[in-house]
């Protein structure tokens, strides 16, 4: 097999597939369908199967009146199966010889458009006048199965209607073998009929037949010259047919292969065999001729494939401006999340801390730990009678619940301003977020899981890794506090939270927390403690004690960044329950579109096209 029509049969197999993909991957973009393109139809209905291991040619003979167009068309179909005779008979509509069962497997209806098929009984039929646009057709067991041969009417008829046949067959055909003779190429009907044929880029075989050889050797290139230049013809191939009238009527009519332009060729006396070299020989070189108009078609910029990429491309670019509107907006906002009480805080980083300390030091406070115990004892049993409500930790998640309440509030305001604005991505789909009990039922979700939020847990874990990592990070400042064993908070800071959409995936979490706390409203203070440190001394804004500001300062930070991140992962919380119950897919979805020009699916469409644009203009 021809390796160049190989190519082009593998690239039009992936470039389905990839085709098929990309179209999965933008079903949401709403798009107008790919059966509704042109160039889609052209490729499933043409390109593909004449490309595949079914592919075929359709070779129409064509030519002016009484030059032995029957013959050739006899020659090709391997059999006297067309009317002949050296009167001139008029072939009054198109006959088509099929492969052995070829009508049951394709649909010969849309193979020629426009006329009326029927079936082929006799030689004669196509002889007969009717208005009607018929064409005869029958399957012959000595056609090969890559074959549709026609036999058509003459392209100089007085009879207009003919002409019209001829232009149906034209264009239904891949190669259109031209008969020609000393008399009838340069017949002005001849040539406009070719003109026309030079126009649609077919591919054209020239036969000049009822030629006297040796004698017309040095006047057929004359000829062709002048055949050329009236109609633009190139032809792909050329044959010389002798003037021999029985062995045209034996079907034996010898055929010898020319090279056009001739440039110092030397003529060959091997007779070729059309049949052959149509089916076999040259096959695959044809087929990929006769498919180069619609190959340049689905490359073609505007309405090709390339078309439909940049389409996809501009709704890309839609969806990005769409994610860039919802991602300048803050979507979530608090200007003061609550904070953790310190003693809360205090109360996790010194089980940590009582955990790190070893030998004597753990001993030590051991003893006065069970020491403070003792002493605080009253205070623990008046706590323990409070019910679980009256926690600090109780308390927090309160007022939590609260914040979280009232930026719920701004989030809807938010969204409807968003939906009211009307591009025509998010209005839509923010109609559907926000249509009927969206706000009581988003609520009521959010309730449920935050009643089920274990802090306690949830801060104990973080304590334990931010301190193991501040113990990793920073060994010498982790040896300092071990020696100085001792903690004092006066203030938390103030937490401003706001939630932006980002996108989902790799580039990160569809709404990303934005945390920001505002100055210290008190300080960290360094104090030694007769009783394990339980006493926290309360000092001013930014108070530390003298000789140990570096230190201080560090811890001081250290402590801000817990609280700070405990709000952020609060923050995040919210975040996620935004997600699940709320946008759902709608920030991936932005997000994934915005970016279809870069994905892998459109990357493989038009790598593929630019490799059948080089199959397409590649020289035989």
């Amino acid at each position: 097999m021809n390796s160049r029509f190989q190519h082009c049969s593998d690239v039009i197999v992936r470039l389905t597939e990839a085709i098929d993909a990309l179209e999965r991957r933008i079903a949401s973009f709403e798009l107008p369908p790919l059966k509704d393109r042109e160039w889609f139809e052209l490729l499933q209905e043409k390109v593909r199967p004449q490309l595949g291991k079914d592919s075929f040619l359709i070779v129409a003979v064509v030519g002016g009146t009484n030059i032995g167009k029957s013959v050739l068309f006899n020659h090709i179909a391997g059999g006297r199966l067309s009317a002949t005779s050296p009167m001139a008979s008029g072939t009054k509509h198109p006959t088509v010889l099929f492969p052995a069962g070829f009508e049951a497997s394709h649909n010969i209806e849309e193979l020629f458009p426009g006329f009326e098929l029927l079936p082929w009984a006799d030689a004669d039929q196509a002889l007969r006048e009717d208005d009607r646009h018929l064409l005869f057709w029958r399957e012959s067991q000595s056609l090969p199965s890559n074959l549709v041969v026609l036999d058509t009417p003459d392209v100089d008829s007085v009879a207009e209607v003919n002409w019209e046949r001829a232009d149906k067959i034209r264009r239904s055909a891949d190669v259109l073998v031209a008969v020609l003779t000393q008399q009838k190429y340069n017949d002005a009907a001849v040539k406009q009929f070719f003109r026309k044929a030079s126009q649609e880029s077919k591919f054209v075989i020239v036969v000049f037949n009822q030629v006297l050889l040796p004698d017309d050797e040095e006047y057929w290139p004359l000829w062709m010259q002048t055949f050329h230049e009236e109609t633009k013809i190139n032809p792909h191939l050329l044959y010389l047919a002798p003037n021999d009238r029985r062995a045209a009527e034996e079907n034996a009519l010898p055929f010898y292969e020319r090279s056009w332009p001739q440039e110092g060729s030397v003529s060959d006396s091997t007779s070729r065999d059309l049949l052959k070299d149509l089916s076999e020989l040259r096959f695959s070189e044809i087929k990929v001729q006769t498919l180069q108009g619609a190959l340049q078609s689905l490359c073609d910029i505007e309405h090709g494939i390339p078309g439909w990429l940049n389409e996809i491309g501009r709704r890309g670019s839609d969806y990005e401006a769409a994610l860039e509107l919802m991602s300048s907006q803050r979507l979530v906002e608090v200007d003061h999340w609550p904070t953790l009480p310190n003693a809360v805080m205090i109360r996790k980083i010194r089980e940590w801390w009582s955990e790190q300390r070893e030998g004597w030091s753990a001993k030590v406070h051991g003893f006065y730990n069970r020491l403070g115990a003792v002493v605080t004892y009253p205070i623990h049993m008046l706590q323990e009678k409070k019910s679980p409500e009256d926690s600090p930790i109780y308390q927090y998640k309160v007022r939590e619940w609260e914040t979280i309440l009232q930026a719920l509030d701004k989030t809807f305001e938010k969204l409807t301003w968003l939906r009211d604005l009307g591009n025509p991505l998010l209005s839509p789909r923010l109609t559907t977020l926000l249509s009927g009990n969206a706000r009581l039922d988003l609520i009521e979700k959010i309730r449920e899981e935050h009643d089920s939020v274990d802090l306690e847990t949830e801060l104990s874990v973080l304590v334990q890794e931010q301190l193991a990592r501040f113990r990793t990070e920073s060994p010498q400042s982790y040896r300092l506090f071990r020696r100085l064993d001792s903690v004092a908070a006066a203030a938390r800071p103030a937490v401003s939270v706001a939630l932006f959409m980002t996108g989902a995936g790799p580039v990160g979490n569809a709404l990303f927390p934005a945390v920001a706390d505002s100055a210290m409203q008190g300080a960290l203070h360094i104090a030694g403690d007769a009783v394990g440190g339980t006493v926290m001394t309360a000092v001013g804004d930014k108070v530390l004690t003298e000789g140990a500001s570096t230190s201080a300062g560090y811890l001081e930070a250290r402590f801000r960044q817990l609280h700070s991140q405990f709000t952020k992962q609060r923050a995040g919380w919210l975040a996620q329950e935004l997600e699940k119950h709320l946008f759902g897919t709608l920030p991936k979805e932005l997000a994934t579109s915005s970016q279809i020009s870069q994905c892998p699916e459109f990357q493989r469409v038009d790598q593929l096209v630019e490799e059948l644009r080089s199959v397409a203009t590649e020289q035989s």
